[in-house]
């Protein structure tokens, strides 16, 4: 039997009241998504495209939400001795990307066209190091970052490991963070417009699955891949060496080898994926520490 997912009409069936209503509401809740997402567009100076960032989530209310949940997980977890000689390697580590923050975003503003927001220039920066297996690491807004010491094998030496953390500081210097938040609010609202209009709960879930494959997914994994490059060019201006970004990933793949869901179902790139778009930086990530590093940067290691 043929049934609408809206309740209209179909033929041989008697007419229902509220179709046009349904229309309404559907009309009226696009509406409100197209106002929220044009309002909230902006243009990211490290890629230069047009982002949504909600206009009402403060850079301080973005850093406070970071900072809460970095509370949070180290009152979970197990912080080794910052003190601790692999501790400190890390905090090296870290302060030699975040002192290149301003200068690389300055530069790959300027490949666009664009001036630089310096909107890390209140972050509190803070990393600890978790006693954990896995290989992991992150960096909330605000400047807050944490890496795992499963990953310390994974990276083997400070140029691998600057790379992960790159990475991981370019997602919180790009505010991948608020930008999910802001397509997480787009999201509820096709939700409630398809509640509101009728659509029952197996149509609303097929439509919502759909959009996940086709659009949220790639939506995640394009972050994934803008992370991988603008933390490159951070490690490369830091003076590391960015071809270990390579064997890194070559590495990467071989852990999760058969575990690993196909990019299509993914969130992030695949490894051969991500191990292709690093190779191909590998000429301007070069360039970047010639520039910052002089006769360094001419194939020294940093380890």
């Amino acid at each position: 039997m043929n049934q609408d997912p809206f309740g209209n009409r179909q033929q041989g069936q008697p007419r229902r009241r509220g179709g046009g209503l349904r229309i309404w509401v559907l009309v009226l809740f696009a509406g409100y998504a197209a106002y929220y997402y044009f309002s909230n567009r902006t243009v990211d100076p490290y890629t230069g495209e047009k982002v949504m960032i909600d206009k009402s989530l403060s850079a301080e209310e973005e850093s406070a939400l970071g900072l809460q949940a970095y509370r949070e997980i180290l009152s979970q977890e197990r912080p080794v001795d910052p003190n601790s000689q692999g501790a400190r390697q890390i905090q090296e580590i870290a302060r030699r990307l975040i002192a290149r923050v301003d200068e690389v975003e300055a530069d790959l503003a300027a490949e666009k066209g664009l001036q630089a927001q310096n909107y890390a220039a209140n972050f509190q920066w803070e990393v600890n190091v978790i006693q954990s297996d896995q290989a992991n690491a992150f960096a909330l807004p605000g400047g807050k970052m944490a890496v795992y010491t499963g990953l310390v094998p994974v990276a083997k030496n400070a140029d691998g490991m600057a790379v992960v953390m790159g990475h991981e500081i370019a997602h919180a210097l790009m505010r991948h963070g608020a930008q999910r938040m802001a397509r997480g609010k787009l999201e509820q609202i096709g939700q409630m417009a398809g509640a509101a209009s009728g659509m029952d709960a197996g149509t609303l879930q097929t439509v919502m699955s759909a959009y996940g494959v086709t659009s949220a997914l790639p939506y995640a994994r394009a972050h994934e891949t803008q992370a991988d490059e603008v933390g490159l060019m951070l490690a490369a201006a830091a003076c590391f060496d960015p071809a270990e970004a390579v064997p890194l990933w070559q590495r990467m793949g071989q852990m999760s080898a058969g575990q690993a869901p196909s990019e299509f179902a993914s969130t992030h790139p695949s490894a051969e994926t991500r191990i292709q778009n690093l190779q191909a930086l590998q000429p301007k990530a070069l360039a970047f520490r010639q520039k910052y590093c002089g006769q360094a940067g001419a194939g020294v290691s940093a380890d």
